[in-house]
């Protein structure tokens, strides 16, 4: 499904002595208002760190849309990962990072009542698409069943391309992947409280806000370094590991490291729910008060 949106005419910005805009570069309606009507205002943008471009002419492409932050009084980067991009980018603007917060309520109250799996579950949550590596996780999780490990794989989110991924693999392999498809965000809390360990290990991810429940639900939390709430908030060793992105072999040992020392679930799941507590809506908002203030001074 392609959904769409025409504005008809800008919003009357004289209205305002601040704007905030989050929104994509490519939307139409923000280049507008970046380019044009915000001329000589006070606006900040807050935003991911942008995709690579995968291309010589895509890169071009973005190179411009990105130019139009030349105006702004400041970036709000989520994420450092996003904040160290602007920064080489617009090195003359004001820099502010402010992740991404959300209510956790629901996955913090599950957190304490999670039990151990006999066979060890990872979960994923996503779309399973290239970009999110759900190849490189299907290939990892079957060298850990080729080698008798007991474990389960949980993979929650849109199914895209997966009927075709899941073909190469041996019954023994597709018997230990559960697909529950789709769930709306009030299920989601449920889903989590039904594995051992998180693993989220996309190419590239400018946030992701199932690194935020996953660690309200307490879990260890495996990711590639190009996820930017991974790089900000999973600590290798500590409440989770970390590994570079597309680097299958890389991921296979970290899931197994988890595999074979289960004793580190809890108190890597422990930190995990210590690092979400400043992730809430109100330590979000706190920041972007300050970061308000600082581009009306």
């Amino acid at each position: 499904m392609v959904r769409s949106h025409f504005n008809w005419s800008l919003p009357l910005v004289d209205h305002f002595d601040l704007w905030i805009i989050n929104a994509s570069l490519t939307s139409a309606t923000a280049q507008a208002l970046m380019r044009g009507a915000l001329t000589g205002k006070k606006w900040l943008f807050w935003g991911e760190r942008l995709t690579p471009p995968g291309s010589s002419w895509k890169g071009l492409a973005q190179d411009y849309l990105a130019n139009a932050l030349e105006g702004a009084t400041g970036i709000l980067s989520i994420g450092s990962l996003a904040r160290r991009d602007y920064e080489r980018r617009f090195p003359a603007l004001r820099h502010a990072t402010i992740p991404y917060c959300t209510r956790l309520e629901d996955f913090s109250r599950i957190a304490g009542k999670r039990t151990e799996n006999v066979d060890l579950t990872f979960l994923f949550c996503g779309q399973m698409i290239p970009r999110k590596g759900i190849d490189l996780l299907l290939s990892a999780f079957a060298r850990l069943v080729a080698e008798g490990l007991p474990v389960k794989l949980r993979l929650v989110g849109r199914e895209a391309g997966l009927p075709g991924l899941l073909k190469p693999f041996a019954r023994a392999v597709q018997e230990r992947i559960v697909y529950a498809g789709f769930c709306a965000p009030g299920a989601l809390p449920l889903e989590f409280a039904q594995a051992d360990v998180f693993v989220i290990p996309s190419r590239h991810d400018g946030w992701g806000v199932v690194v935020n429940q996953a660690l309200a639900s307490g879990l260890p939390v495996l990711a590639s370094d190009q996820v930017g709430a991974a790089c900000d908030y999973v600590i290798s060793g500590e409440n989770g590991l970390l590994f570079p992105a597309g680097d299958e072999e890389a991921l296979y040992l970290a899931m197994k490291q988890m595999a074979t020392h289960r004793e580190r679930i809890r108190p890597w799941g422990e930190k995990s729910i210590f690092q979400a507590k400043t992730l809430t809506p109100e330590a979000g908002a706190e920041k972007l008060v300050q970061a308000i203030h600082q581009a009306l001074s």
